[in-house]
């Protein structure tokens, strides 16, 4: 999405995830087919050096492509999802540490070749309340905030931190693009596509329009055991007590059950979490045993962190979208699942058969942009402009192109409807078969004519919570601290418990410290 126009700060020119993005790996695939900018994508495919075992195999790309995909595709994951507080003590926090478990991979052997040795590695925390870890080919790590928030300790995020380095490190990401000669977006596709420490995250990046054109790719279950095996040694090597990721793991597991994701480790390409609860343990045995845990110091830099999705930047309430820092308001379909991105909003089916992308778009007044959008359209094949005219929603002017389309597999109908609110100009893009686009339309177009002004001040004066670390004042079940009332940052009590790696019946003893949200 363009960026809006230099007066607008920075904080009214983004929109946070809304829900968690795992469940509309799809969701843009037939408003980018709609409007015809899907292209294909040619694979290749060559021979190098596997960095952790010496050995020599087919990679989608070379080491030196990968840095270069990895670095531009940097740029976008930041721009897609924000950096939580840039240049604060978490992101040094979470550097610090990277480097030190880096330190003892094989990337930094004392034989490793000095192309790989020399790779300068970056690690990011993401502003998403998604609980996700990935890395990118060429040394980019990610953690987000919503990892962070059900980490205990320092050791915890060594093992995270470990795993990730291993898949860049052993470069799982452009085997899998090799294996199956997807190209760069294989490559991109397999390195983000949910791998996570094994939770589930397909969607925590749209890199670009052409990034929805696949289902992402996954690690292959022995990608996931050796990054499990050598980022318990790494983290083990640096010191860390690392059979603290078991607990971790354990996390992952509660989350999953809690979303209905559980798997047969039969049916999955990752190991079950909570086989690797019971494993982590027995692979930090094969090494020195390191002491540090650091839970002190790690609460420390967390605590005051943004706890949930922050409803300051977009949030879903009574069937509304509200957005208090732009100021602006739509009713979301009945029915349909939203997915709330600093780019963009998607609304989608729950069949995914109809979908909704709502954006910044470019242009002075809704009618220029709609006319610049209708001639780029018309240079595409297969795609025609079946009706164009003036519109308003609540008052703002507005303008509409409908669209069919001819996809590889299907008719595609799609509306794209420009609205002009405070200085600029805001775009709804909504696509459905075509055999199926006039049983949506009328709810297409009440969600487009009903955004307006956001003026409710009960609307726009809320606030995000922050993780607030304390010492517990008695000695109680945990269900008495939890307490409620946090549906804006959409967490229970239930999710609280998983945050801090208890259970609701479990008796916390006056004294001991826990992360529980605050205004």
């Amino acid at each position: 999405m363009p960026a809006s126009r230099p007066r607008a700060t920075a904080s009214r020119t983004a929109f946070h995830v809304q829900r968690c993005a795992a469940r509309l790996h799809r969701s843009l695939l037939l408003v980018v087919l709609a409007v015809g900018l899907i292209g294909g994508t040619t694979g290749c495919v060559s021979t190098g050096t596997n960095p952790v075992s010496g050995n020599e195999r087919v990679y989608g790309y070379s080491w030196e492509e990968e840095q270069e995909l990895g670095a531009k595709s940097h740029k976008q994951i930041k721009a897609q999802y924000g950096v939580y507080n840039e240049g604060g003590e978490a992101q040094q926090y979470v550097d610090d540490v990277g480097k030190r478990v880096l330190a003892e991979s094989d990337l930094r052997g004392p034989d490793t070749q000095a192309k790989f040795r020399n790779t300068d590695f970056e690690f990011t925390v993401l502003d998403s309340p998604v609980v996700n870890a990935f890395a990118l080919p060429g040394g980019y790590v990610y953690v987000t905030r919503g990892l962070m928030s059900h980490l205990n300790n320092e050791a915890q995020l060594a093992v995270v931190l470990g795993h990730e380095i291993v898949h860049v490190a052993a470069r799982h990401a452009s085997a899998q693009a090799g294996k199956q000669q997807l190209g760069q977006l294989g490559l991109i596709a397999a390195a983000i596509g949910g791998q996570a420490a094994g939770l589930p995250g397909g969607q925590i990046a749209r890199l670009g329009q052409q990034a929805t054109k696949l289902l992402f790719l996954e690690y292959s279950r022995d990608n996931e055991e050796e990054s499990d095996k050598r980022g318990v040694e790494y983290a083990a090597k640096a010191g860390y007590k690392a059979s603290e990721g078991a607990e971790f793991f354990r996390t992952l597991k509660r989350l999953q059950e809690k979303r209905g994701q559980t798997l047969p480790t039969w049916q999955s390409t990752h190991p079950d979490p909570g086989n690797r609860r019971a494993r982590i343990p027995k692979l930090a045995q094969q090494y020195s045993a390191g002491s540090r845990v650091g839970q002190e110091k790690y609460l420390n830099v967390i605590d005051g962190l943004v706890m949930g999705e922050n409803p300051r930047n977009g949030y879903v309430a009574s069937g509304t979208f509200f957005h208090p820092n732009m100021q602006f308001r739509f009713p979301v379909p009945s029915g349909f699942n939203v997915d709330n991105t600093p780019r963009q909003v998607v609304m989608a089916e729950q069949n995914q058969r109809a979908q909704m992308v709502f954006r910044l778009s470019e242009g002075s007044s809704a009618q220029e942009a709609a006319r610049k959008a209708a001639r780029q359209l018309q240079q595409k094949q297969g795609v025609r402009i079946a009706d164009d005219g003036r519109a308003e929603s609540n008052g703002l002017p507005a303008y509409y192109l409908l669209i069919e389309a001819q996809s590889q597999r299907q008719q595609v109908r799609a509306l794209m409807y420009f609205v002009e609110y405070d200085g600029q100009v805001f775009l709804f893009q909504a696509a459905a078969p075509a055999q199926a686009f006039s049983r949506y339309e009328d709810t297409f177009l009440q969600t487009m004519r009903g955004f307006g002004p956001l003026r409710d001040e009960s609307r726009l004066d809320v606030e995000p919570l922050h993780l607030e670390v304390r010492e517990a004042d008695r000695t109680d079940p945990f269900s008495e601290f939890a307490g409620g009332g946090y549906e804006l940052a959409g967490i229970d009590e239930q999710d609280l418990a998983i945050i801090n790696q208890v259970e609701m019946n479990q008796t916390i003893q006056r004294g001991n410290l826990l992360k529980l949200p605050a205004r």
